[in-house]
């Protein structure tokens, strides 16, 4: 599928794809057409059965400066209502295979909410977090105000968000926002690194998990806990669990197939 503003490659690593955002000159801002691109990107690699994590990144620059403002600044609440761009980030939300966010430079408004919309954050030392909404009058819109105070907690992810401020690489770290920081040359390369070894493992498994991980931040923890046992139960009707069980036994390297 032809694409404007993002690159893909299905391949990248063995079982990885990689979806780049691809407008350098606008800092890679967020626009409809760019998050409806991510979108059917995602749809895709979801049900390619070749693909088993995906990394999202941007450029050295920035992985995404923010909201294309440009695209929003005249509308009424109405419109936007009509618009509803939120459903593409609900879809991007119900992606099956582990997300990795690949991130150097500004990682802002839109952009700090769609790393938070993936499942693990690989930093480079430049990379910079932040809900700077307030400073244009409005407030994060695409999950920034629940998924960063989760994330952070409350006490910081006020201070981000009604204030504007950025945060570091190494205070996103320390505040456990991301995952790992490494240097910009590195960046990319060890977010590929951490979608290759995942995707080692028994997809089906992963994607239980993944599932079940996420549930935590959507429900009470008695609703959690029933949805975890619930899909570890299921993974015991698999041929990946027989085969990683029978390979731990047997000291060899499990081959998942996915079944």
């Amino acid at each position: 599928m032809a694409y404007e503003f993002i690159l893909v490659d299905a391949q990248v690593a063995p079982c990885v794809a990689i979806i780049q955002l691809n407008r350098p000159t606008e800092l890679n801002a967020l626009n409809l057409q760019l998050m409806g691109e991510i979108r059917d990107a995602l749809l895709d690699l979801d049900a390619n059965e070749s693909v088993r994590a995906i990394v999202i990144t941007g450029n050295d620059r920035a992985f995404a400066a923010g909201a294309d403002i440009k695209q929003m600044a005249g509308r009424t609440s109405v419109d936007m209502l009509k618009i509803d761009q939120f459903s593409t980030w609900d879809s991007i939300r119900k992606t099956k295979k582990p997300l990795i966010a690949a991130v150097s430079g500004f990682a802002l408004g839109g952009g700090c909410e769609l790393c938070m919309l993936c499942d693990m954050i690989v930093a480079s030392e430049t990379a910079q977090f932040g809900q700077p909404e307030i400073n244009i009058g409005v407030m994060p819109g695409a999950g920034g105000t629940q998924r960063l105070t989760r994330a952070v907690g409350k006490v910081r992810a006020m201070e981000m968000v009604l204030t504007g401020k950025f945060i570091s690489a190494e205070e996103a770290m320390e505040a456990g926002l991301i995952n790992k920081i490494v240097p910009v040359e590195l960046y990319l390369e060890e977010a590929i690194k951490l979608a290759g070894e995942i995707a080692t493992k028994s997809p089906i498994a992963v994607q239980m998990a993944k599932e079940s991980v996420l549930k935590a931040f959507d429900s009470h923890l008695q609703e959690g806990l029933y949805f975890e046992r619930k899909n570890f139960y299921m993974l015991f009707a698999t041929e990946d669990q027989k085969e990683g069980m029978a390979a731990f036994v047997e000291k060899r390297k499990a081959n998942f197939k996915g079944k």
